[in-house]
């Protein structure tokens, strides 16, 4: 399956609802579609109406899968979604999200973004203990250590908490409430609206705006949070670790209308472009971005640089990925396909193209080329954030290290490889200015320091990328 863009890729979104008197799964609906974003392969969502369980999941955009039929279908004041993204080789319906199953406690189901580092010891634990698993998803792990635990479920939900490691953002329905619970880290965003008399947990703030709720609560590491009757309850499930949220969350995954920690994504963007602006300057006569994600980063270095900005590449925002075989030349016809370049803007011009990232180098270089083609006389790439030199081992398909053009490049080869003029990265110091921070984001990838000090975890990562295929989960 071949990616005819070089970024990196997130795993899902999740929405959890309650909305008294009222469809929880109409309105989630709405929620879910605005986290197209975070995962197109497939959505889904369940629904609790007087303890009896009601489903629907398929392949495909949030639009595809739903229609007026089978949401009147799905009755009930409570409600979670998810919207996904696989890694290679867990793509198909038998691991699309929700999870739901009865359990003696009544029905029970689960939405995970994110990735569980020690999924395969669980799952081990639980072959051991003669638990059958249907799929190679970690989230069905959660599903079992969940059901199978003691006490209500708060304490249930404590005690997954102590068992897993790597990332979990977690919607839970059950029979009278919604649970919301996030990873002692925070790798991945969680968030909690209100509208009306109902609350609305999802990945983004972005959701909340089509049904009108209003941000009440960012979910903070290791809390659980509780929607039912009598609103919405935050209580810690486990002790917060050294805070290590997604830097690309910042930088391409969520949407720009989001709000992580108080700030708008947007704004992050565009000051993170100054930045770069200010470490790496260049004399050219236009900035232009790789649209859509490189956009924000762009006006913020044209801002800072003086240089005039302007379009140079349009978007087919209709191309998505294909199941063709990955030649070179597929890579520059998928380029084309994707990107049209602007030839009245670019004849006679020297060009910066801003970009958020470079994953594997394999869409830079026929950028480049275009623009070259299109009449720019010059063409000099700065990039948003690091290089990526390793790969993520919490959920983001970021690709393996040997196919991480900076693992095994210098910059100047880099440069040579893409057929730039120039070629800059944001240095690790610069991009925690523009995220005004000084810590509490996972940069992993850019440094190869992960957050966990597990010997599981090491050993983990030593192992061969066959041995992870049944860790990586979805």
């Amino acid at each position: 399956m071949y990616q005819t863009d070089d970024q990196p890729k997130e795993e899902c979104g999740v929405i959890g609802i309650h909305a008294p008197g009222r469809d929880a799964a109409r309105l989630g609906f709405f929620a879910l579609y605005t986290l197209q974003h975070r995962g197109q392969e497939a959505a889904g969502i369940a629904s609790v109406d007087d303890g009896v369980a009601h489903i629907h999941k398929g392949q495909g955009l949030v639009s595809a899968v739903f229609n007026e039929d089978n949401l009147s279908t799905l009755k009930g004041d409570f409600a979670i979604g998810h919207t996904r993204y696989s890694t290679t080789g867990s793509s198909g319906l038998r691991n699309a999200q929700p999870y739901m199953i009865e359990t003696i406690d009544g029905p029970f189901g689960l939405a995970h973004n994110g990735n569980l580092v020690n999924a395969n010891i669980l799952r081990r634990q639980l072959l051991e203990r003669g638990v059958g698993l249907q799929t190679s998803s970690d989230t069905e792990v959660m599903v079992h250590l969940l059901t199978a635990g003691s006490g209500d479920w708060t304490n249930r939900i404590k005690t997954l908490m102590a068992q897993a490691e790597g990332a979990f953002a977690l919607t839970i329905l059950t029979s009278n409430a919604v649970y919301g619970v996030r990873d002692p880290w925070g790798f991945r965003p969680l968030v909690v609206g209100q509208f009306d008399d109902g609350y609305l947990l999802a990945s983004e703030t972005c959701a909340f705006s089509a049904i009108g709720a209003e941000l009440v609560h960012e979910v903070q590491p290791g809390e659980i949070v509780r929607l039912d009757d009598a609103g919405y309850h935050v209580e810690q499930g486990a002790v917060p670790k050294q805070k290590a949220f997604c830097t690309f969350e910042e930088i391409y995954f969520s949407r720009p209308d989001s709000i992580h920690h108080g700030k708008l994504v947007h704004s992050t963007r565009q000051n993170l472009g100054r930045e770069l602006a200010r470490e790496a300057p260049v004399d050219a006569d236009l900035v232009v971005p790789v649209p859509d994600s490189g956009t924000p980063h762009a006006v913020g270095f044209a801002q800072e640089a003086g240089i005039p900005y302007t379009e140079g590449l349009i978007k087919n925002r209709y191309v998505g990925r294909t199941f063709i075989e990955p030649t070179q030349r597929l890579r520059e016809t998928g380029v084309r396909m994707k990107f049209n370049p602007l030839g009245d803007n670019l004849r006679g011009k020297r060009v910066v193209m801003v970009d958020d990232s470079i994953v594997r180098g394999t869409t830079s270089g026929p950028l480049v080329q275009m623009l070259r083609d299109a009449g720019a006389t010059e063409v000099h790439v700065r990039v948003a954030c690091p290089a990526i030199t390793d790969p993520c081992y919490m959920g983001v398909d970021m690709a393996s290290r040997e196919d991480l053009i900076a693992g095994h490049k210098s910059i100047p080869e880099i440069c040579e490889h893409i057929g730039a003029d120039s070629l800059a990265f944001l240095s690790i110091d610069a991009m925690m200015r523009g995220l005004d921070a000084d810590d509490g984001f996972c940069n992993a990838c850019f440094t190869g320091v992960y957050p966990f000090e597990s010997e599981r975890f090491v050993q983990l990562t030593l192992n061969s990328k066959e041995q992870f295929a049944n860790v990586w989960g979805d």
